[in-house]
């Protein structure tokens, strides 16, 4: 379905082209062989080489939704699977209903990733993909599912991805603790050991008869 929204000017317009130029087509084509290789749905990239043809190109494929949901779905526990009889999956004539199931199916996908374990500053927001504003978001986000997945037991899909870097805990005894405090304390100053004496504040008024 077509969208009609007034063309960017201005700031507007810069800012769109300078996401546009940030549109990497390795970083996008290694996006959909991942996801084509996990979810199972074909999806020939080969001889796509400029920029706006990839971009068109990874739009289309993941506009409606159905491609994200698969992909998602195919990394779920038996739990937590997607329903595909559920109404956001059934098709309509009417362009309006089309439309919102389409967002509706983004956002599916989105929330599942986020229950995943993909981090809420990894996910793009759905006017990103559906009204291509921001592809290079699209991209980390897929990105971001990828080595989340590659963490977790049992995966067996293509390892592609750079391994999920591991939180560094540490532990602090109570000593450490109370040290830590008072050195934060002095960076805001001390007065131990401060006196006023010989300081004069302002000039000293005389008493005459």
């Amino acid at each position: 379905m077509a969208t009609y929204r007034a063309a960017k000017s201005g700031l507007a317009r810069e800012s769109q082209e300078k996401i546009n130029r940030s549109f990497d087509i390795d970083e996008a084509k290694k996006c959909l062989k991942w996801i084509s290789s996990t979810s199972g749905d074909t999806i020939e990239i080969n001889g796509i080489e400029e920029r706006e043809k990839m971009m068109m190109f990874f739009h289309t494929t993941l506009k409606d939704g159905m491609v994200l949901c698969r992909l998602i779905d195919a990394l779920l526990l038996p739990q937590d699977k997607i329903d595909f009889n559920s109404k956001s999956f059934q098709e309509t004539k009417l362009p309006a209903f089309q439309s919102a199931r389409e967002r509706e199916r983004i956002g599916i996908f989105l929330n599942k990733a986020k229950a995943y374990g993909v981090s809420e500053a990894n996910i793009f927001q759905t006017d990103n993909l559906y009204e291509r504003t921001n592809l290079v978001q699209v991209c980390n986000t897929i990105r971001a599912l990828g080595i989340e997945a590659q963490s977790k037991p049992g995966y067996s899909g293509d390892m592609i991805w750079p391994k999920k870097s591991e939180e560094n805990r540490r532990t602090f005894t109570e000593d450490q603790l109370k040290a830590g405090q008072q050195i934060i304390s002095l960076q805001y100053g001390t007065n131990k050991g401060a006196s006023q004496a010989g300081m004069n504040f302002g000039k000293q008024r005389k008493i005459l008869d």
